[in-house]
């Protein structure tokens, strides 16, 4: 028999993430720290509107797009947050998750051999939709000094003529690094220059710590060459219902929308009457869950600054990236032992790019209870390994 495989999909990787919580959940009073998934319910007027939608019998299909009611409260919604402008009929597209999105633009967007510049450390997904879609990824390698924001040069250090897009992973995951304003005024001045285009992935934007979040789509020239992704899992605990959307220019939109058309029809419905009520009266839920982060991310510092750990402040999302060069093992090795002699999961750095070596990714998306106990457990099994280093 043929091969029935395409080459490009077996040699793509899987996730570096889920082979530790596939052995957590066989391990008893073990602690996991590396879904990023909210612990909040969604809220209840939300889940309110699905359950109202589904007595109602609102269980057809959308248009592909998404609900027209659901697309003029997210245009209104970006107009009040980001002082953007979109057209909800033909610039902005209902999707399964923000990673629908991410998956949709590369592919309306990248002929094969069109390179894609990626970020890391950065999501998972990013790398592998770009070869999916026949494209090139270029990794551009971010810096711990730099508190792994992404530079100018580092841009013009990767362009090459080939260069069409440039994935930017801000807020991030998994480091929390942030892009204040000027480092979106220089980023977006060689964008310009060498005619990229942006997929802007800002679903973290609402869950920010120092001032308010920033669209790199409201620097001077960049909302036509934007494709600006978001969603409702992380803002609104809102994980399970999958729903995102991508705001963007009318012709690559049109282009999206034919994708997701052909392959998913549209978003869930039920999700998307229950969107409607979120993105309307959900902003004090946001700050809400945005506050009780914001206490769990300090307690997360603090610890590790009394262990002697370092980890830069991260100012976005729900993750912290402390640095474990110092006991001289790879992050897979420490998440592996740590994992088996402490029950504690995190995910090792490298799970999101070469660059990530020597870091680990832990949520605070838990209980401030349960990051508690798992900072004891920590603290516990860098004390052995300090120990161990003494006998040496």
């Amino acid at each position: 028999m043929r091969e029935p495989l395409a080459k490009k999909v077996v040699d793509i990787k899987p996730s570096g993430i889920r082979k530790f919580f596939d052995i957590v959940s066989e391990m008893k009073d073990a602690i996991s720290l590396g879904v990023g998934e909210p612990d909040f319910d969604t809220p209840w007027h939300i889940r309110d509107e699905g359950i109202y939608a589904l007595e109602k019998g609102r269980t057809f299909y959308t248009s592909n797009a998404g609900l027209k009611e659901l697309r003029v409260e997210i245009a209104n919604y970006m107009k009040r947050s980001q002082d953007l402008e979109y057209h909800p009929l033909d610039q902005i597209l209902v999707t399964v998750g923000g990673s629908e999105g991410i998956d949709m633009a590369l592919r309306a967007m990248c002929d094969p051999g069109d390179e894609v510049l990626i970020p890391q450390p950065s999501y998972v997904s990013y790398e592998p939709c770009a070869i999916l879609a026949g494209a090139v990824p270029v990794i551009i390698d971010l810096k711990p000094e730099n508190e792994f924001r992404l530079t100018a040069q580092e841009i013009e250090d990767a362009v090459t003529d080939k260069t069409k897009v440039i994935v930017l992973p801000f807020p991030n995951n998994p480091t929390g690094a942030i892009m204040e304003k000027s480092d979106l005024e220089a980023v977006a001045e060689v964008i310009a220059k060498h005619d990229l285009y942006v997929i802007s992935d800002e679903i973290y934007g609402e869950l920010t710590y120092k001032g308010k979040h920033i669209s790199i789509a409201t620097m001077p020239g960049m909302q036509e060459r934007t494709i600006l992704i978001n969603g409702f899992s992380k803002a609104y605990a809102m994980t399970g219902w999958r729903l995102g959307y991508a705001c963007g220019p009318a012709n690559i939109i049109a282009q999206m929308t034919k994708i997701h058309q052909f392959a998913i029809m549209c978003a869930p419905t039920t999700s998307q009457y229950a969107a409607i009520e979120a993105i309307k009266n959900g902003d004090a839920d946001i700050a809400r869950m945005r506050e009780s982060y914001n206490m769990r991310r300090r307690f997360l510092l603090n610890s590790f600054r009394e262990m002697g750990i370092e980890c830069f402040e991260p100012y976005g999302a729900f993750y912290v990236f402390p640095c474990i060069k110092e006991f001289g093992m790879t992050s897979d090795e420490f998440a592996t032992r740590f994992l088996k002699e402490e029950k504690v999961a995190a995910v090792p750095g490298t799970a999101f790019g070469n660059s990530g070596e020597g870091y680990l990714r832990i949520s605070y998306a838990y209980s401030l209870e349960r990051l508690e106990e798992a900072m004891k457990r920590f603290a516990h099994f860098v004390e052995t390994l300090h120990s161990e280093k003494k006998e040496d």
